[in-house]
């Protein structure tokens, strides 16, 4: 138990990745495929916006650069390029994740629950997280462009997690939450997952996240 400790930090801290800095908002009452945010908020639709994000690592939620606009894409999901009010929140997003379609694929989706249009764009921050190992592993961001993606009340949009498989033979380290950090927002929602990464040299640098909006929709 103690070798998987301090090879999973290992990896983490070899990339130079640290906690999601807004994990103080991360909700601990997530359920098995739906998880609810902990945020906080003077207006109807909680939680605070204001990306944290900007670098090219992953772990930080935020947008790849610019503001979000209605009308700048027609992505599916984008709600018909209809005025949005703003950020979609932690707080009004369903969560659920799944394995993908390819080994080495977890989907995570996001459902729109606040009642009103929201837009998001650009890169989650993801961070893995073992119960043997004390500093998780922050999700790189892929080279894929980022789409605004505009949601009108019960639309649902996704984003792509790809790790390394592991086909070493060897037991590898166990992954079971996905901390969640929508862009442009501050809090987190975490879910539970099953993953197992080989235990070798670069595997955390294969651990990638896609913009949301991408992929098959």
């Amino acid at each position: 138990m103690r070798a998987k400790k301090l090879t999973l930090a290992a990896l983490a801290l070899t990339a130079g990745l640290s906690l999601t800095a807004c994990q103080q908002g991360e909700d601990s009452n997530a359920s098995a495929n739906v998880a609810d945010s902990s945020s906080s908020s003077s207006s109807s639709s909680s939680g605070t916006s204001g990306g944290s994000g900007g670098t090219s690592g992953g772990g930080n939620g935020g947008t790849s650069g610019g503001s979000a606009s209605a009308a700048d894409d027609d992505a599916p999901g984008s709600g018909g390029g209809k005025i949005t009010t703003g950020t979609c929140k932690t707080a009004n997003l369903d969560f659920r994740s799944s394995h993908g379609m390819g080994e080495g694929d977890i989907v995570v989706t996001m459902k729109n629950t606040g009642g009103d249009a929201c837009t998001l764009k650009g890169f989650p921050g993801v961070d893995l997280k073992s119960e043997d190992a004390g500093t998780p592993l922050s999700a790189q961001r892929s080279d894929l462009k980022s789409p605004v993606v505009n949601l009108q009340s019960g639309d649902e949009t996704r984003f792509t997690l790809h790790y390394p498989p592991n086909t070493t033979g060897g037991s590898g380290v166990d992954v079971t939450t996905m901390v969640v950090t929508p862009p442009n927002e501050t809090h987190s929602t975490s879910l539970p997952v099953s993953i197992n990464l080989p235990v070798q040299e670069g595997a955390d640098q294969k651990v990638t996240v896609d913009p949301v909006g991408t992929g098959k929709q």
